[in-house]
């Protein structure tokens, strides 16, 4: 498995595995994607295994107030249960440190039990909630604070 970070003018591979993602709605589209990113600090990520794109994140700078927040981002059901999501959540705070981003903010749909799961063992805390209806459809808003560095 090699997880790297691609530039956007390789967005098609990701918007490919976002696609094939059965939670998502909707279809993506790379010339929306591209659109919505233009101009933002991003980091997008592509996890590989044998050359095949089986997972994905896709974050940006959106509030400009120190945290990257993660905007889309899968695994393919094949390749879940491996380890793929935490080494994407692993590279994508390294790379948002390095960039001197101090957190990282997303949010989920209630019914995403697993990436509730996931995010709160991770590290995560909620910090917001949305009503809506049907309570499947409200909105958890999670952001997990980096650690600080101590310096001598």
């Amino acid at each position: 498995m090699i997880i790297r970070e691609i530039n956007i003018e390789e967005i098609d591979k990701a918007v490919n595995v976002l696609n094939h993602v059965p939670e998502f709605d909707s279809l993506f589209y790379s010339v929306a994607i591209r659109e919505k990113l233009k101009g933002k600090e991003t980091i997008i990520l592509l996890a590989e295994y044998a050359g095949k794109p089986v997972a994905c994140k896709i974050a940006y700078n959106r509030f400009f107030d120190g945290s990257i927040y993660s905007w889309l981002g899968g695994v393919l059901p094949p390749y879940r249960n491996q380890c793929i999501a935490k080494g994407l959540l692993d590279e994508l705070e390294a790379l948002a440190q390095k960039r001197f981003f101090t957190s990282i903010r997303f949010k989920t749909r209630n019914r995403h039990v697993g990436m509730l799961q996931f995010a709160l063992k991770n590290g995560f805390m909620i910090t917001g909630f949305e009503g809506r209806e049907p309570k499947t459809e409200s909105r958890i808003m999670l952001e997990k604070s980096f650690k600080k560095a101590l310096y001598a």
